[in-house]
C-alpha cells in the first residue's frame, strides 16, 4: 500500500520571537524597542498574523495525510522526500531560501500578511490551502541559477549569484563568455541572476547603468549576467560588463586569495574560491515548481 503525501510546513521566527530570544522578556523587549521609537504591538500582530497562518495551514491537511514542520534555520539539515509537498508560510523570500534544497515538489507559497508582501512567489492565503493540495500537478516552473567548481562543489539559488570578494574589496578573475571572448577584470564582483531575480538587485544594476538587455520572465530560461563597477587598468579590461545566458555557462578563472560565491543574499552559505579555481554559473538543471 503506497504512502499518503507528506505536507512539509517551512516558516522562520517572527520579528517577535527573535526579541524575545534576545531580550528574555516581554518587557525588555518592549523597552528596547520604545527607546528606538517602536511600539512592540506591531510585532505582536504581525506575530499572532503568522502563528494564526501556520495553524490554518496545518488544520487544512487532511488528517489522513502524514505532516512535517521545519523552521528556516533547519531547512539545510532537513530531508525533503521526493514526493512531499512543500507548504512555505512567510515572506517571498524564504520560498528563495527553500527552492535550493528542494529537487523538484510542488511548493504553495502562503502570504501571512497580505499587502505588506510583495506576494510573486507566496500568493496565497491559508484559508486556500485545502484546494491547493488537491492542484499540485497545476504549477509555473520559475528557472533557477547553478554555480558549479572544478572540484565538483555545486550552489542553486533562485534570484542570482554573485561572485566576489566576501569583505567587498576588489575582486580580480579572469571572465570568459559563451562566445570564447576573454577579459582579465578587476570589480566588485559579479551577478548571474534568474527572472525571479529580476525584480530585485539584478533589476537595480539594470537600471543603474541603462542596459538595454530586455529582463527575462521567471519561466524563461534566459539568464542575465553583469559586472559590478569593472576597473579599466594596463592589466584589466571593462569590455564585457553584461550578457545573458541561453543554455550555456559564464566561465570565472580566479585570480585572487579568496572570493565567494553565495546565492539569493545568503552570505553564510557559499562556496570559496582560490586562485586558479575556475567557476562555471548557467542554469540549473532543476526548476522552482511554484503551485499556481
Amino acid at each position: 500500500m503506497s504512502l499518503m503525501p507528506r505536507v512539509v510546513i517551512v516558516h522562520r521566527r517572527t520579528e517577535y520571537e527573535e526579541l524575545l530570544a534576545t531580550h528574555g522578556t516581554r518587557g525588555q523587549a518592549a523597552f528596547f524597542l520604545s527607546s528606538r521609537g517602536r511600539d512592540i504591538a506591531e510585532l505582536e500582530e504581525r506575530h499572532r498574523l503568522t502563528q494564526q497562518a501556520i495553524e490554518t495551514a496545518a488544520a487544512a491537511i487532511p488528517v489522513e495525510w502524514r505532516r512535517g514542520s521545519v523552521e528556516r534555520g533547519d531547512v539545510s539539515r532537513f530531508l525533503f522526500a521526493p514526493d512531499d509537498l512543500v507548504v512555505v508560510v512567510g515572506q517571498d523570500g524564504l520560498v528563495a531560501n527553500v527552492a535550493k534544497y528542494l529537487e523538484g515538489q510542488p511548493v504553495i507559497g502562503i502570504d501571512p500578511e497580505p499587502g505588506r508582501n510583495v506576494g510573486a512567489l507566496v500568493a496565497h492565503a491559508a484559508r486556500d490551502l485545502p484546494d491547493l493540495l488537491r492542484a499540485t500537478d497545476q504549477v509555473t516552473e520559475h528557472t533557477m541559477v547553478r554555480a558549479t567548481l572544478d572540484d565538483g562543489q555545486r550552489l542553486l539559488a533562485l534570484n542570482e549569484i554573485y561572485v566576489g570578494h566576501p569583505s567587498h574589496q576588489t575582486a580580480r578573475y579572469e571572465l570568459r563568455t559563451p562566445d570564447t571572448l576573454a577579459e582579465p577584470q578587476a570589480s566588485s564582483g559579479v551577478i548571474v541572476a534568474t527572472g525571479t531575480g529580476a525584480t530585485g538587485w539584478c533589476r537595480s544594476v539594470s537600471l543603474e547603468r541603462a542596459s538595454q538587455l530586455p529582463l527575462p520572465s521567471p519561466t524563461e530560461p534566459r539568464l542575465l549576467w553583469f559586472v559590478r563597477e569593472a576597473w579599466p587598468s594596463p592589466a584589466t579590461g571593462t569590455a564585457l560588463t553584461e550578457g545573458q545566458l541561453v543554455d550555456a555557462e559564464l566561465h570565472l578563472t580566479i585570480a585572487s586569495d579568496r572570493l565567494v560565491a553565495f546565492g539569493d543574499g545568503i552570505e553564510a552559505d557559499s562556496l570559496t574560491l582560490t586562485w586558479g579555481q575556475t567557476v562555471r554559473i548557467g542554469r540549473a538543471e532543476t526548476a522552482l515548481r511554484l503551485v499556481a
